[in-house]
């Protein structure tokens, strides 16, 4: 049955109706596919005519989604994008043309969604999912770019069948939904792919359970390192592929990997850029979160990444950047793999402010300093919020320093709305 609601569907506004679909299903998460299927077939959303992309991964699916849109832009090409965790506001979710939904649209797409579920439950996402659907519906985009919210066979977005499934990197992250290993992991993810359908796959390592399911579907699929790959020069690098080369490209602002994957899915579907577009795409494209330099003197930098492989890719990045003295500002999730994601950063000589992530699922700063190598926790200082820890780090640092804040979505939106200039 469906919960009585203060205000009329109408009249709701976007907060109101965000807090009204947290509170009419019991769970977060729902696994499986059949009540979200049952109303998206009475909305008739129905992509058959369309390309639809779904892009899947432990990391690197945001970037690879925004380097796909924007090269489907620069191609003519209208887009319509689903992604989430959102950073700072809901409509960041959905992107109609590099545009975020309007807060008027939202609604009334939920509240259609209302009027079609019945007496059908749905969780948070799965409403947020058909909303994105319904809303690329009606401005009749040319591609549909879906990034997976968790794992892929079971995850909302899967309802849509792809032209093309889309695999970034696999690593260990939401085991308890997903499994504790990388191959059932992958099987997960590769859940994405239909029977002789076609695919990329990112992961320079993938297990031996995505090559089965690749197998057992018979799907043509682009394997990283093996039918593409790049090559690194002293201040450019190269795109490679069978039968296409594209050389001088300048330094990305979101990881080369996903770069490269993106370009392998976009030559599979023949929408692959001019090299000069290409060009010109890899200087420019970015995505808010991502290794994303919010100010200078000193330069603070915040990230998304809150699993081991995703710290493993911020340290290398580092090491590449001249500073005076290194700061880490953390605030992460206790469902994480606190202790292997903290240790990819050992012995780097930092200064650590750890603050106590907000809300139920948030872990607090004495968890994290006591999950720090015992050598980094003498260099750590424990605080009651992310913007605590934060605004101490700025008040130690010097203007030559570097300040980088990572952890979880939640952490770099502190952060970031504590930046922004009043309204």
């Amino acid at each position: 049955m469906k919960s009585s609601t203060s205000a009329k569907p109408q009249n709701k506004t976007l907060t109101e109706w965000l807090s009204y679909l947290e509170s009419i299903h019991p769970s977060v998460i729902e696994l499986g596919l059949n009540r979200i299927k049952l109303v998206a077939d009475r909305l008739n959303l129905d992509f058959s005519d369309k390309t639809v992309i779904t892009v899947a991964g432990t990391n690197g699916k945001g970037t690879t989604c925004r380097f796909l849109e924007q090269a489907c832009l620069s191609k003519g090409k209208t887009t319509g994008v689903y992604s989430s965790p959102h950073l700072l506001e809901y409509q960041e979710r959905v992107r109609i043309n590099n545009v975020s939904a309007q807060s008027q649209a939202l609604c009334a797409a939920f509240a259609t969604i209302e009027e079609a579920r019945e007496d059908i439950s749905l969780t948070y996402f799965e409403f947020g999912t058909l909303a994105a659907l319904l809303l690329m519906k009606q401005a009749d985009v040319d591609i549909l770019i879906l990034e997976v919210g968790l794992g892929g066979r079971l995850d909302a977005t899967n309802i849509i069948d792809a032209d093309l499934a889309v695999i970034t990197t696999i690593d260990l992250d939401h085991q308890d939904w997903l499994g504790d290993t990388r191959d059932a992991i992958a099987r997960e993810k590769a859940g994405i792919m239909r029977s002789n359908g076609k695919a990329v796959i990112g992961e320079p390592e993938p297990p031996q359970s995505l090559r089965d399911v690749v197998e057992s579907l018979s799907v043509s699929a682009r394997w990283a390192g093996q039918d593409f790959y790049t090559q690194q020069h002293d201040e450019t690098w190269s795109w490679i592929s069978d039968d296409c080369r594209i050389d001088d490209l300048p330094t990305p602002r979101i990881p080369i990997q996903n770069v490269a994957t993106a370009l392998a899915a976009l030559q599979i579907l023949d929408l692959l850029p001019a090299p000069s577009a290409v060009r010109e795409l890899a200087a420019a494209v970015s995505l808010p979160g991502r290794l994303e330099t919010i100010a200078l003197l000193p330069r603070v930098v915040v990230d998304v990444g809150h699993n081991p492989q995703a710290m493993a890719a911020l340290r290398r990045w580092i090491a590449s950047q001249p500073y005076h003295k290194l700061h880490f500002v953390a605030g992460m999730l206790k469902d994480k793999s606190i202790k292997a994601t903290l240790a990819e950063l050992n012995g780097l000589s930092a200064r650590w402010f750890l603050g106590t992530t907000k809300g139920p699922r948030g872990a607090a700063s004495r968890l994290l300093q006591e999950n720090l190598d015992k050598s980094e926790q003498n260099q750590s200082n424990c605080y009651n919020s992310v913007g605590e820890a934060y605004a101490q780090a700025i008040n130690e640092a010097d203007e030559r320093d570097l300040i980088i804040v990572f952890g979880s979505f939640l952490t770099v939106a502190d952060v970031m709305h504590s930046t922004l200039p009043p309204s």
